[in-house]
């Protein structure tokens, strides 16, 4: 294999890996891990990295709980009896309001992709989950659009208040186990909005 080859073999592998991460970010923030998923996240290995270290607290975290004690924390920082501890919503952390402008706009670009809300999906689109997965989906092209649409969409709705989102998470009163995938989703946004800052 020539250089150039290799060198397009790593991008690709990296980008797959950013996919996941993504895709399980995504997951985690949509609904509760079952037991299967919290075994599975105990076999993630830490490392030197700020990433390998958060995959670490992740692991460690999973370890340390079941899905009992999540599916309680999910409903205390997401759901609650009015509201939950954090609000997970583009357009509530831009604007302070839900169903903002941020909202429309993301609404015009995924059905500009082909992209619609799931059948009884009841949240808004700006749902820090849903916008995680649907960049994983364009990163991995699962959707249609590839690299330029996947880092307009990180530019345009996770950049301006995902890492803000994650860095509360972080510092939730309620979030025991989120609390690591509050670090995995801020390092993830860093990493992002680091490589975008590259000269191309």
């Amino acid at each position: 294999m020539s250089a150039q080859g290799t060198a397009v073999a790593a991008a690709d592998a990296l980008t797959t890996e950013r996919a996941r991460l993504f895709a399980l970010l995504g997951r985690l923030l949509v609904a509760a891990p079952d037991a299967r998923l919290l075994d599975a996240l105990t076999a993630l290995r830490s490392g030197r990295t700020p990433l390998g270290e958060a995959y670490g607290a992740l692991a460690k975290a999973a370890a340390a709980t079941d899905s009992v004690a999540t599916e309680r924390e999910f409903h205390d920082l997401f759901i609650g009896l009015g509201r939950g501890e954090l609000v997970p919503f583009g357009s509530y952390y831009l604007t302070g309001f839900l169903h903002e402008r941020p909202l429309a706009d993301l609404r015009a670009d995924l059905a500009r992709l082909g992209l619609e809300r799931a059948d009884g999906v009841a949240e808004p689109e700006d749902h820090v989950g849903s916008e995680c997965e649907v960049y994983a989906g364009l990163l991995s092209g699962s959707f249609e659009g590839g690299a330029g649409e996947a880092e307009a969409f990180f530019v345009k709705h996770l950049r301006p208040w995902a890492g803000r989102f994650f860095a509360d998470l972080e510092q939730a009163q309620a979030a025991r186990f989120y609390r690591a995938v509050g670090q995995l989703g801020r390092v993830a946004v860093d990493i992002e909005q680091a490589a975008q800052e590259l000269p191309q």
